[in-house]
């Protein structure tokens, strides 16, 4: 008897190592993305989070090759995408979507809800005829959308409803990886949670792998395995979710968390609120030493002067880019910085 042929190695969804997207070049290079370094596995949420213009967006991007990356890889179920022709990405985009944040601008108004649903299974020839119409009312009703939203335009519809649209689009090849990049932010709040709870459900049934962008902490929360946070084109921290609202490591990262609104008063008062002084540097001219210690309230001299290592802590599976964190694990606190 033949011996069973040895199992194919189980590759991440998304591999991305030493993700560099800059703008411009000379002096007036914008380092959007600067050394970023991630891994999704399949049927695992990465929530993405930081401040406006820390780069998380340009990630999403340069993840589904919307934009092509200046330096490092990007592989998808172990293929290297990052420098391929468009001719050689077709046929593989059936493998990764994006979901983009303003659905108002990223459906085409001129089509009806079941032709933009229907496009990606026409361009990749998976059905056609009545197969194609069958599907397009099956990935309709599993958004939550009625068989009569099929033949209406982008304009009638709400925009949640737009959104609904857009994550059948996304979900119509079956994708191992979706990119949400603030698939929420664009709509009224009443409608944020409905949207949230498809996405987790969609996951959990289909097991695809997501990165999920957002700057909503409470959506990351309660949609993440696992967190990135982003701070001026590099990561800072990486945890489990439950384990980064926890005991939050870095600076930057305590005074996010500090900064959100908490359903729990008695949760609020545990954390004291942590007040960063002076804006966001521009990442054409990124400080020098620790990015973050322009506005660190507890930088040191060696903050200044030596860029962190994003180095592995003890237990595995967190990474914490900080001079201040022990090698054991030990942070200091934000919010009482020594005299």
């Amino acid at each position: 008897m033949n011996a069973a042929p040895p199992a194919e190695p189980a590759h991440p969804v998304l591999d991305i190592t030493g993700l560099k997207r800059h703008f411009g070049g000379g002096a007036g290079t914008v380092k959007a993305v600067d050394g970023v370094s991630l891994t999704i596995g399949r049927g695992e949420i990465l929530g993405l989070v930081g401040e406006s213009g820390s780069g998380k967006s340009t990630v999403g991007r340069c993840a589904v090759r919307l934009d092509r990356p200046t330096d490092g890889t990007v592989r998808i179920n172990g293929r290297d995408i990052t420098r391929l022709s468009r001719r050689a990405l077709r046929p593989l985009r059936k493998d990764f979507h994006l979901v983009f944040q303003d659905p108002s601008s990223s459906l085409d108004p001129r089509m009806t809800v079941g032709a933009i649903v229907a496009e990606p299974l026409r361009l990749h020839r998976i059905a056609t005829g009545d197969a194609l119409r069958e599907r397009v009312a099956a990935l309709l009703e599993q958004v939550g959308l009625r068989p009569e939203h099929a033949r209406r335009r982008p304009h009638e519809l709400s925009g949640g409803q737009r959104q609904r649209v857009s994550i059948a689009r996304a979900l119509s090849v079956d994708p191992r990886l979706l990119v949400a990049d603030e698939p929420t932010s664009a709509l009224d709040v009443s409608v944020q949670a409905s949207v949230l709870n498809l996405l987790a459900d969609l996951q959990r049934d289909r097991h695809f792998g997501c990165l999920f962008i957002t700057h909503d902490l409470a959506a990351v929360e309660y949609l993440a395995d696992r967190i990135a946070v982003m701070y001026l084109g590099q990561l800072v921290e990486q945890a489990p979710a439950a384990e980064l609202f926890a005991d939050p490591k870095h600076p930057y990262t305590q005074a996010l968390l500090s900064a959100a609104p908490v359903p729990d008063p008695p949760r609020q008062r545990t954390r004291a609120r942590i007040l960063l002084s002076g804006e966001l540097p521009s990442p054409l001219d990124p400080p020098a030493g620790c990015r973050f210690h322009t506005r660190c309230p507890l930088a040191t001299d060696r903050c200044r002067t030596e860029p962190p290592a994003l180095r592995e802590l003890p237990g595995g599976g967190r990474q914490v880019s900080c001079h201040l964190v022990a090698d054991d694990g030990t942070a200091p606190d934000a919010s009482a910085p020594p005299r």
